[in-house]
């Protein structure tokens, strides 16, 4: 695997692997990684001729007061688990490095970004679609791969890509769980013993507002009473939406989502909900 750190060196490696005949699969992370990671890393073994994977925490979808500074970092281990999952690039570039100077043009999520973690964290999915659109154009990937857990984010990028015609296509890759069904994340580390045993509780929500739906009744109540009376966490918002425009009175599949603060950590999770076909199917499964 080859560890690279500048733009140029990643276009050299990119253009030999082009010159190759080989479809470049790409998995964007802030690094810290998990077997969610991993997973998307050998679906896209699975897809391409290559693999190069991301690791920048990138400051431009970070806001003020967040947790920039105290973000997990470990990129020896990042660079040792993406090799062993696949990986035949690592691009780790410093944050001097994407951004040298004054970015001048600008670009603003729409209408998807003004609910769930939009609506609490203002300006973060204008970051995280500036880093993509380097990052597209830095990889020159055919397929790029992205967890289901951030259903939003993933939701705004498929958008995105489709309103601007990147020659990119989307990838979703299945939520990772624990054995208890928290769903894996670099920021459970924040998490004390007590927290962290009460974190499964925003699953367990899920699935009782899921059970709603197939009942016909509003799932948020349910969901809210749940985590309210099983864990010690902040409740930032829990919603059910239209799936992927993130609206009102969803139809057809639909996105029963949560956000939760607890103490240093904020955790999200969802599941998606096809209503027409079965209530039941989520996005622990692909589709």
């Amino acid at each position: 695997m080859k560890v690279i750190e500048t733009k140029a060196g990643l276009k050299s490696w990119v253009n030999k692997r082009k010159a190759e005949g080989l479809t470049l699969g790409f998995v964007p992370t802030m690094g810290f990684l998990h077997e969610g990671h991993l997973s998307l890393i050998r679906q896209a073994k699975t897809e391409n001729g290559a693999v190069i994977v991301s690791v920048f925490v990138n400051p431009a979808q970070f806001g003020p007061g967040e947790d920039f500074d105290r973000y997990p970092r470990d990129l020896p281990k990042d660079i040792r688990l993406a090799e062993s999952a696949g990986a035949d690039a690592f691009f780790a570039p410093s944050p001097k490095e994407m951004y040298p100077s004054e970015i001048g043009a600008v670009i603003r999520a729409g209408r998807q970004a003004e609910r769930l973690c939009g609506k609490s964290r203002p300006g973060h999915f204008d970051g995280v679609l500036k880093v993509v659109t380097k990052l597209f154009h830095l990889t020159g990937a055919d397929r790029a791969y992205f967890g289901q857990k951030d259903a939003q984010q993933l939701a705004i990028i498929e958008k995105f890509v489709q309103d601007y015609d990147f020659p990119v296509t989307i990838r979703r890759g299945a939520t990772v769980r624990e054995e208890d069904g928290l769903a894996k994340s670099s920021r459970n580390i924040y998490l004390s013993d007590r927290e962290r045993m009460e974190a499964p509780a925003l699953y367990e929500a899920l699935k009782l507002g899921r059970e709603a739906v197939l009942e016909g009744r509003d799932p948020v109540p349910a969901v809210r009473r749940h985590i309210e009376n099983n864990t010690s966490g902040t409740i930032d918002y829990v919603e059910f939406l239209s799936y992927p425009e993130l609206q009102e009175k969803p139809e057809g599949t639909a996105v029963l989502a949560v956000a939760v603060q607890f103490g240093k950590a904020r955790l999200i999770d969802n599941l998606l909900l096809h209503l027409k076909e079965n209530p039941h199917a989520s996005n622990d499964a692909e589709f």
